[in-house]
This record gives C-alpha cells, structure tokens and sequence, in this order.
C-alpha cells in the first residue's frame, strides 16, 4: 500500500493482487467536468498508477434537460463542445505518462452520478477518482453532491480529490452589510 503525504490517504499499489486472485487496479475512470478541473484527479490516477499498466478512462457527462411535452432533449452544451473537453484534457493525461482514452456520455441532469456509475461498470473500472468541488456543507446534506451519489452507487472504488486550488474550502457565507444611518 502506497502512503502519500497527505493526511489519511492510502491507495493500494496497482500491481497488488485484490481478493479473488484477480490483478489490481488496472482500469480507471476519471469523470471530467472541464479541463482545469481534471489536473486534481489526474495527478492522483498517476500516485495510484505508478509504474504500474494501468489505462484511464477520461469521461465528460453531456447533460440535457428533460423534454418538455411536444419538444425533443435540450443540451446546453452542443456535441462537439461536449468531445472537447475530454479532448484538452487527454494532453494533461499524457504528460503524466498515463494511457487514455476519452468518451462522453448523456444523461439527464439529476442523473449525472448513476450515469458516471454505470459507465464504470460498462468499462469494467477498478476505480474511480474524480474531483469534489467545495461548497457549503449543508447544500451538499440538503442536495447531497455527484462525488456522494457515485460512492453509493459504484461497483468499485471511488477516490474523491480536492480541485486543483488545493485543500476544500467553505464557501464564503452571506453576510449582511451594516446598515448606514442618515444624518439628520
């Protein structure tokens, strides 16, 4: 088992055998939401790799809204908008000498967790590491968030990073300004 310097995180070596006498990690699917936010994820996929054969799967969720009576799926993010983002961030991958490949995938907008979860599972990933975005900790107890929702529903392991700015951070909250008074 690999020990990083950051507190509380261990991943398994990718050469070790898992229960079952099966090889270990040799599939990962990386779940993108742009290419500034896939350097966190693909800096961890390459300390679970090591020198390790391992092949990554860089995936982005083209997310549509559902058809209204009488009208088709709307997209806001057309098809070829949607391949460039694994696309840029295939470069980022292979700087750190990391195999890829890329594919997008639809769902609908409440369905992005279970769509990334059957995804890996179509592919047959031994894991999964995406980002978790930083927001206020009750949107994400009210809301609940997409890294949550893939844990519950994966078949594998899921890895949850930080964004690229380094450690999560609360969200600033609301704060009344202080009320002037008017002079007399």
């Amino acid at each position: 088992m690999t020990v990083t310097h950051e507190p509380g995180v261990a991943v398994p070596d990718a050469g070790t055998p898992v229960p079952g006498g099966r090889p270990g990690i040799r599939r990962i699917l990386v779940p993108i939401r742009s290419a500034d936010q896939a350097v966190g994820p693909l800096a961890a996929a390459a300390r679970v790799c090591g020198a390790a054969n391992v092949l990554l799967c860089l995936v982005h969720v083209r997310i549509y809204d559902p058809p209204l009576r009488g009208s088709a799926r709307f997209y806001p993010q057309t098809r070829s908008e949607a391949a460039a983002i694994p696309d840029e961030a295939l470069p980022i991958a292979w700087a750190y000498g990391l195999p890829a490949a890329t594919a997008v995938i639809a769902a609908r907008r409440r369905e992005v967790a279970s769509a990334i979860a059957r995804q890996a599972s179509a592919w047959r990933a031994d894991m999964i590491i995406m980002t978790r975005r930083p927001g206020l900790a009750i949107c994400r107890l009210v809301l609940g968030s997409v890294p949550d929702q893939v844990m519950r529903a994966a078949d594998c392991p899921v890895l949850a990073v930080p964004p690229p700015g380094g450690a999560l951070r609360a969200a600033t909250p609301y704060r009344r300004r202080p009320v002037r008074q008017a002079q007399a």
